[in-house]
Formats: C-alpha cells, structure tokens, sequence
C-alpha cells in the first residue's frame, strides 16, 4: 500500500486558531507524515499513478475536498465528500477536547482518563465515518482515518 508524503491544509479563509487547535494541528500532521497509508484503487479503465501521494486538505463551497497528486505534481484524483455526515461527530469531539483541557488543568489523573477515553471513542467514530465516506476512492487505515479526522476537525472549526 503507498503512502501520504505531503500533507496540506488549506486554512487561508479560517479564523486563526487557538493554541489547542494548532497544537491538534501540528501532531496530527507530523504523526500522519511518519506513519500512514493511503491508496487510490483503481476503478473502471481509470489509470492510477502510484503514490506516494501528496494531498491537499481544504473545505470548498461548502464540501470536503481532498486534492491528491503525486510527488512529482501530476494529478492523481480529487474527491468532495459532503461535510453533513461529520458535523455532529466533529462538535462533539472539539465539546470533548474542551473538556479534556480543562481536565488536565484541574482534575486528578482518574477523571482525565474517563475524560480521554471518551475523547478517543468519539476521535474512533469519526475515523469511521470518514473511512466510510472515502469507501472505493481511497483506501486508508484506521490510524490515517484518525489522523485525518483530526485535520478535518480543524477545518471544521473554523468552517
């Protein structure tokens, strides 16, 4: 299976965010970058370039849009999936992560586990969903979902 060795997100028309959101930000790319796979099957009489796979990430006329070229430029595909099926699960992961910050500041250790464990099934859930949606157009798994579902959630913040 090939790989994402590129990884953008377009936040050109986002709010600027809050230390938190670019800390999420910043280790859900650098752990995606060090460990992930990612493939286009192929479909019909489509050729599909190999990867790796450079991907741009960006939220476009009210859709998600993954842009995927190879490493050397060309054009490898380009899938908009509808933003409706991750709205809830994308509130109520920031509403957990809220939660687990202010956790971390002030609870003991046993209620910040509770708290993480509900922030890591909701993260699972969107991994689902996502994984699910991207279903015959690319082929990922379970911790490249999560990791994507984290920078989706950025997008979404400021979306």
């Amino acid at each position: 299976m090939s790989h994402i060795s590129r990884i953008e997100i377009d936040d050109r028309n986002l709010p600027p965010p809050t230390p938190e959101i670019e800390q999420e930000r910043k280790v859900a790319m650098f752990d995606l970058l060090e460990s992930n796979s990612f493939d286009i099957p192929k479909r019909d009489d489509r050729i599909v370039p190999p990867g790796p796979y450079s991907v741009d990430l960006s939220i476009r006329d009210k859709r998600l849009v993954f842009d995927i070229a190879t490493e050397s430029g060309d054009k490898a595909a380009e899938f908009h999936l509808s933003l409706s099926p991750f709205r809830q699960v994308v509130k109520d992961y920031w509403a957990i992560c809220e939660s687990y910050y202010d956790a971390v500041k002030n609870m003991p250790p046993s209620q910040i586990e509770t708290v993480d464990m509900a922030r890591r099934g909701i993260h699972d859930e969107g991994a689902r969903i996502l994984s699910e949606r991207l279903e015959g157009k690319a082929q990922i798994d379970h911790d490249t979902a999560r990791r994507l579902f984290t920078l989706i959630c950025v997008l979404h913040f400021g979306g």
